[in-house]
Order: structure tokens, then C-alpha cells, then sequence
């Protein structure tokens, strides 16, 4: 049976050095190297062949958000793990907008870390249940500040804010009518009035016209 690869990407040696030998309690995982910081996790990824990724996010020289991305960007099908003690929203947000996997805290237990890097492995995303409640506190944050900005750049109503973040997120007209209870003429009026405030004519102009603001 293929070992599962890990990378441990951490600047506190001893640290490092301790997960190593906890991970390496399991026959099936294998840490191929240990990196300082994000510049040094990039070239032993480009070096050899890694699944997992453990990565902390406050590193010297390049932190583990901008790593993640760029390894994410080399080979999207690796699984980056954040391991830090830091349970920042910002942070959080970051790192899974870039790719990430999953974040632990740096309290986790030994087994629970082994089996995190498996389930990870195995395509799960990885998020202790207090860092998921921060995931959405900071997205409601976010939506929020995104429709005080609507609502100020374009006078847009409560109902037709609502309906241009769905325009935003991808939604299509029909599936706007349907998660909003309305009919399909309806939700059509509705989108025409925005583009209108917008001073747009398409969905693909209208998005441009809210990037401009967010």
C-alpha cells in the first residue's frame, strides 16, 4: 500500500519535529520533509512527490496563506492542512479561499491529527467545529459589508440587494426565482431594475459593476 507523503511546513523546529514523530506512529503516512517557512515548503514540493501538506499560516519569508496558494497553483490536487494556534477568521477565510483543505489548531490530539491527514487524503474538508462557527460569523460579516455597499453605490432596495449577490454568486434567473419564492417575471423585473441601477445591460457587466465596489 502507497504511503500517504506529508510535507510539515513549521518555523518552530522542536514543534516540527514533535508532529513528525506523531504522524510517523501511523504505517500509512510517511513526512518526507520539513520545511521553515513557505519559500522552502515551494521548492521540496517542486522537488518531490507530496500528498498532504501541513502548513502554518505566521512564518517567516512567506507565510503559509501565500504558500498554499502557490502550491495550490503547481498541483491542485494536493491537500493543504492549516496548522497553527492561531484561530483568526482573516486567516481562515484566506486559506480556504486559497485552497486549503482544512485548518486544525495546534491542540489537536495525535489521533485526531492522523486522522485528519487521512480524511484530507481522501478528499474531506477538515474544519473543528469552532473554526467553522468563525467561518461563518466572518461570511456574514463579509455579506454584510457587501450589501451596505450596494445599497450605497446604487440605491438598490433590500429585495433587489438580495438578488444582485445571487447575480454575483453565480446564480441563474430561475434558480433566483425559485430559492426566492418568486415567479420567473418577477425575478426578471426585479434583475432589469438592477441593471438598470447599475447602468449595466448583461450579467457579466453587472458583475464587473459590484467587483468595482467590493
Amino acid at each position: 500500500m502507497n504511503k500517504i507523503r506529508v510535507l510539515i511546513t513549521d518555523d518552530q523546529k522542536l514543534l516540527a519535529e514533535g508532529i513528525k514523530s506523531v504522524i510517523e506512529s501511523d504505517e500509512s503516512i510517511e513526512v518526507v520533509d520539513i520545511a521553515c517557512d513557505g519559500i522552502r515548503a515551494l521548492e521540496l514540493f517542486k522537488q518531490t512527490k507530496i500528498d498532504v501538506v501541513l502548513m502554518d499560516i505566521r512564518m517567516p519569508n512567506m507565510n503559509g496563506v501565500i504558500a498554499t496558494k502557490q502550491i495550490k497553483e503547481i498541483d491542485p490536487s494536493v491537500k493543504v492542512l492549516i496548522l497553527t494556534t492561531f484561530d483568526d477568521s482573516d486567516y481562515i477565510l484566506d486559506a480556504i479561499n486559497n485552497g486549503a483543505s482544512g485548518y486544525l489548531l495546534k491542540d489537536i490530539g495525535g489521533e485526531a491529527l492522523i486522522e485528519a491527514i487521512k480524511n484530507a487524503y481522501a478528499g474531506d474538508t477538515i474544519l473543528p467545529s469552532k473554526i467553522a462557527r468563525k467561518i461563518v460569523s466572518a461570511a456574514k460579516m463579509v455579506t454584510n459589508d457587501k450589501q451596505i455597499k450596494l445599497k450605497k453605490a446604487f440605491a438598490l432596495s433590500d429585495r433587489e440587494v438580495e438578488i444582485a449577490l445571487m447575480i454575483y454568486d453565480g446564480f441563474t434567473n430561475r434558480q433566483i426565482a425559485s430559492a426566492l419564492k418568486l415567479t420567473d417575471g418577477t425575478a426578471r423585473n426585479y434583475i432589469s431594475a438592477i441593471y438598470m441601477k447599475l447602468g449595466c445591460d448583461s450579467r457579466l457587466s453587472a458583475v464587473e459593476q459590484m467587483k468595482k465596489i467590493f
